[in-house]
């Protein structure tokens, strides 16, 4: 039988996950606090529901909390109402897709008045 944690080691033995918190300094992109990786979650920008993928552009550190007050809501929607966090956001998250940061800069320029960007 195969564990899930053995599929996902691919470079260097190490998971999906401890990749994506190395790359992040083991800080949540939402809040910019650092935290223990117990702490930590792994977050889709574009959550999988709303057709994001697993891909390391999508994928971002998050800590519990910010993570529970995101949901499953797509960070352009998320961040669009909370410009604090959406600074942290920028500054932080350099690695995600650049299409995915445009519709962040542009659900903000917007103001998120219930306009979709495109993404």
């Amino acid at each position: 039988m195969v564990c899930m944690t053995d599929v996902q080691k691919r470079v260097n033995g190490s998971s999906t996950r401890d990749r994506t918190f190395e790359r992040d300094g083991f800080r949540c992109v939402y809040c910019g606090l650092v935290y223990p990786a117990e702490a930590l979650t792994l977050d889709h920008v574009e959550p999988r529901m709303r057709g994001g993928d697993r891909s390391a552009g999508n994928l971002v550190t998050c800590c519990a909390t910010c993570n529970a007050q995101k949901a499953g809501e797509p960070a352009w929607s998320w961040l669009a109402r909370n410009p604090d966090v959406r600074v942290n956001f920028l500054k932080y998250a350099i690695h995600v897709w650049p299409r995915l940061l445009r519709a962040i800069e542009k659900a903000a320029e917007v103001n998120n008045y219930g306009r979709r960007p495109k993404l």
